[in-house]
Parts: structure tokens; C-alpha cells; sequence
């Protein structure tokens, strides 16, 4: 059973706090509230009292508790504090140093674990303010979860709204009992999404790449501790949490940021490049004619192979993928051998698999030992496999 201490602050979303609490209580914690002014806008203090089935703690200057300096007791009694919704005025608070009021004295004064789940206005969060304080809270250990991209109260859209209650309780215990993490301190890139290759300022040539396959295996290398460059075409996903973003439109561009994020013990180039590009793609846009325009195609550089074929500071193991529409297992064969690939992640990829754009994936890791056909999968449980694949071939020897 553990003890949490629990900061609401205040927003629209700290009514999922009430279910947190909820979640929480049913499984045996305790958990110790303190509702900031804003927050009490939004729930009140005997809904939290009555789920938490203790005292709330508001003021800072009670005289009752602050006899015994209660706000340094509530600091160091839990085993985990945990700020939900973190504002960003509470973000502020915490990267300042400022302690104006009993939450952010607490925080301040405290030295255990602290866990935030922000929440606010997609173009609050995405502000370099923001972006700054969360970047300082990180380097001072303190563990976030979200915020999920979604729509907001205000009608707006975008990255902003608090974790749901399971996915914070999930970080709570990622924090309390963390699990064995065997990519702690290795460096790993992974590409994702499609390119886009221009043919005029308004038209492009690209794959129907979504890049929820290689965000879902950014996100499983993370968590299991590993430094993940992601450098990430157009895709209809935001990058995962905890990860270095290089965002690319070209496979130029891509082939660039991936010579730049070396040298890396292991890389994984999910991203769907376009193999051609328009040779003196145009700055205007190409009016519609009586006939349709030629357009003169030239290959694209193939990052796979140029990682693959370095001489010096090659990655331990690299891994590519191979999506193809007929003869999967053949193509990826001779794709690994040609590439120079240490593994061949192969799909089906043809319009009746679903699989682009879709959230499930039925994959075959080929390597040079043989084949080994998964299951259908969501793509985060392929990732997840992959992943501990990954951690077992860097941890045990040569992959």
C-alpha cells in the first residue's frame, strides 16, 4: 500500500482527479489531497474529503497545522507526490522556486518522488515558456505523464488534455516500482512517418505512412531506459514523451538528421521514404493544363543501406522494414541481405491487411538466422516485442 500525496490544481480536468483518487483508494493506497484556490473552482473540498476519506488540506496559514509546520509533514510523509491537473502556473511555480501558497510550498520543501500530469490550453502547453519549464523540471527529476492531444474545453484541438486516470496510474507505478529498465544510457534511433517530396509548393509524392508503428516503438524503447533520437517524417501522430524529436519533410532531410543523431548502438528505420523525388520541383504551382505535366523522377537516397554499409560507427544492429504487397517473406529475404541489414521487420501492407494507417500490424522478424512470423498485433504490442528483442541483442552479446 502506498501513500500519495495529491495536488489538484486548477482546471476543467481535475475531475479526473476525483477518479484517481477513486482508482487508488480501491486498490488499498492512501491518498492525502491538497486543493489549491483554483482547483476548489472546480471540485470541492468535501468530494475529495469524502473519496480520499481524510482531511483536504488548503491554507497555508492554518493555525492548527501550521503549529507543527504541517506543510513540511505533508511534504516528506508520502511516499509520492503527485500534481494533478499541473497547471501551468503550477509548472511555473515548480521551475522557479516559488512557494506563494501551501502547494508549491510543499513541492518546494519536499524530497520525495514527484509525479506531474499536465493539463491546460494546447497553445499554453506548446509556448516556449512552458516547453522551458518542463525541460528544467525534467533535469530536476521530476517524472511527467501526457498531456494526450485531443479536444479541448476552450473548442480547440491538439496536445493539452491530462492523462487519463489509468494512464497516471500506470506512471505512478512505473515511479514507485520501476520496472527493469535494460536499455538504461544506450543510445538508439528510430525513424517513422512518411516523407514528403515536393513537386510544387502545394503537391507532394509520398507513402500512406501514418507513423503510429515507429511512434509505438519509440515509446517502448523509452520505457524500457533507452536515449531515443526520433526523427520523424509528416505523420498524423505527435511524437512519444521522453524522446529527441528531429521533425523532417524530405528523405534528404531525414538522411541528414540520421547521419547527424550518430554514433547510436542500435537503429530501427520504420519510416515509409519515398523512393523518388521530382528533379527541379518547381517554386510555383503548375497550373492545370489541357495535358498533364511530365515530371522527371530521381531515386532518393536509401538510408537504410547508407547506415547499414558505414565502414566506421555503425550501429551494433540496425533494422529496417519492409512493407510490400505480395511476396512479403521473399522481398524482405533479399532486402536484408541486399541492405546489409541485421533484421528485416516484414508486413503486409496491400489495401485488405489494414495495416496502413490502421492500428493493428502481422509481422515476420527475419534475420539471418531465420524467420519468425508474430501474431496479429496492436502496433504498440509489436513494438513492445520488438523492443524487448532490441534490449536482449544489445545486453547479450553481438546482435
Amino acid at each position: 500500500m502506498a501513500h500519495i500525496l495529491l495536488i489538484v490544481g486548477g482546471g476543467i480536468a481535475a475531475y479526473k482527479s476525483l477518479e484517481l483518487v477513486r482508482l487508488l483508494r480501491r486498490r488499498g493506497d492512501r491518498v492525502t489531497p491538497v486543493l489549491t484556490r483554483a482547483g476548489a473552482e472546480f471540485v470541492t473540498p468535501l468530494s475529495l474529503s469524502a473519496l480520499c476519506e481524510t482531511k483536504v488540506y488548503d491554507d497555508l496559514w492554518s493555525l492548527t497545522d501550521e503549529a507543527e509546520m504541517g506543510h513540511i509533514q505533508l511534504s516528506r510523509a508520502a511516499d509520492l507526490i503527485v500534481v494533478a491537473p499541473a497547471t501551468a502556473d503550477l509548472m511555473a511555480k515548480m521551475a522557479g522556486g516559488a512557494a506563494d501558497d501551501l502547494a508549491s510550498t510543499v513541492l518546494l520543501a519536499t524530497d520525495t518522488p514527484v509525479l506531474i500530469a499536465p493539463a491546460m490550453n494546447v497553445r499554453m502547453w506548446q509556448h516556449p515558456a512552458t516547453q522551458r519549464n518542463l525541460a528544467l523540471l525534467r533535469g530536476d527529476g521530476i517524472h511527467s505523464v501526457g498531456p494526450d492531444e485531443g479536444a479541448m474545453a476552450c473548442g480547440e484541438y491538439g496536445p493539452g488534455r491530462m492523462a487519463e486516470p489509468a494512464a497516471i496510474l500506470e506512471a505512478i507505478d512505473a515511479v514507485l516500482r520501476p520496472a527493469v529498465r535494460p536499455l538504461a544510457g544506450r543510445r538508439i534511433l528510430v525513424t517513422s512517418g512518411p516523407t514528403h517530396e515536393p513537386i510544387d509548393p502545394v503537391r507532394y509524392i509520398a507513402n500512406r505512412s501514418s507513423g503510429r508503428q515507429g511512434t509505438a516503438i519509440a515509446a517502448a524503447l523509452v520505457a524500457l531506459g533507452a536515449e531515443v533520437t526520433f526523427v520523424t517524417g509528416p505523420a498524423e501522430v505527435p511524437p512519444p514523451p521522453g524522446v529527441q524529436a528531429i521533425r523532417v519533410e524530405t528523405a534528404a532531410q531525414m538522411l541528414a538528421a540520421v547521419r547527424g543523431a550518430l554514433p547510436v548502438e542500435a537503429a530501427v528505420f520504420a519510416a515509409a521514404v519515398a523512393d523518388w523525388h521530382v528533379t527541379g520541383a518547381g517554386d510555383r504551382k503548375i497550373k492545370k493544363g489541357a495535358e498533364a505535366p511530365s515530371l522527371a523522377l530521381a531515386q532518393n537516397p536509401d538510408i537504410l543501406a547508407d547506415v547499414a554499409g558505414l565502414a566506421e560507427g555503425r550501429p551494433r544492429l540496425v533494422v529496417g522494414f519492409a512493407a510490400e504487397t505480395d511476396d512479403v517473406l521473399a522481398h524482405a529475404r533479399a532486402k536484408l541481405t541486399r541492405k546489409k541489414a541485421d533484421w528485416i521487420v516484414a508486413n503486409d501492407v496491400s489495401p485488405a491487411s489494414g495495416v496502413m494507417g490502421g492500428t493493428e500490424n502481422t509481422v515476420t522478424l527475419v534475420t539471418a538466422q531465420g524467420d519468425e512470423g508474430w501474431p496479429r498485433l496492436s502496433k504498440e504490442a509489436v513494438a513492445e516485442r520488438l523492443a524487448a528483442r532490441i534490449a536482449e541483442a544489445l545486453t547479450e552479446g553481438p546482435a
